[in-house]
């Protein structure tokens, strides 16, 4: 896998259901990293999200990629939701090898490779499981594995592990971690958790509201272990989201 696309957004306008939520952004994400985008609710992060991959085309502004204009879904941008977008009536297994397909992969070599997947996620001897037998955490790492082994250039996740229990919405950050170092591309991640925004991304991106789309843009400390000290990030970070009184939706 490549580390990843250069993604842009050129002074973009979006609405939503005809509502206007972004006005005159512009942003760039570049290859390798890790971008989170936080903010209160309602602000337009998912619909940011949206138009980056191709699902909803801007009023105003340009998405690119690779400096190329996006005009709709690419392979190369794969996106993971917070509900459960597996394939209800397909294992495991199958909805692994549905992405390896959908890449080109030989039918002959998909069931190894999506063994090797269902390995690395930590679900050895579930792979003939369908999505209703397994907990909402496991989902969560089909999700992950399907979106990551379709070798795409970027993967876009909207608030992946915010339904899950505190419990395991940490081991599935440390998994999400370990997963992309080991198969690293650009990744974009939605998130109102200050503490999960500083604990896995490169760069936070606080979104506004009211004419303000970009609050700030912060480089985030590294290595990413617990004990890292990102005391001043953090304080920035609210401080963007307290000037508008947003700061009690995003401090949960």
């Amino acid at each position: 896998m490549t580390s990843g696309m250069s993604l842009r957004l050129d002074g973009i306008d979006l609405s939503y259901t005809g509502t206007p939520v972004i006005s005159d952004l512009s942003l760039e994400v570049r290859p390798g990293e890790i971008l989170i985008l936080t903010g209160p609710s309602g602000c337009g992060k998912s619909t940011v999200l949206r138009a980056l991959a191709g699902l909803l085309r801007p009023d105003a502004g340009r998405v690119l990629a690779d400096g190329a204009q996006v005009t709709g879904t690419n392979r190369d941008r794969a996106v993971v939701f917070q509900d459960n977008a597996l394939l209800p009536w397909r294992t495991v297994r199958s909805n692994i090898e549905l992405a390896l397909k959908l890449r080109g992969e030989p039918r002959a070599g998909r069931k190894a490779l999506a063994e090797k997947w269902i390995d690395e996620i930590g679900l050895t001897g579930f792979a003939d499981f369908l999505p209703k037998s397994l907990s909402g955490g496991m989902r969560q790492r089909v999700q992950l594995a399907r979106g990551l082994a379709g070798a795409p250039r970027s993967v876009l996740m909207d608030e992946p592990f915010g339904a899950l229990d505190s419990q395991t919405r940490a081991t599935m950050q440390r998994l999400l971690i370990d997963t992309w170092g080991t198969h690293p591309t650009m990744l974009v991640f939605v998130t109102h958790d200050v503490d999960e925004a500083l604990l896995l991304g490169d760069r936070v991106a606080v979104l506004g509201r009211a004419g303000a789309p970009l609050r700030a843009l912060l480089d985030v400390p590294r290595p990413r272990e617990l004990g890292v000290d990102r005391s001043a990030v953090r304080a920035d970070i609210i401080t963007a989201l307290d000037h508008s009184g947003d700061l009690t939706e995003v401090l949960i």
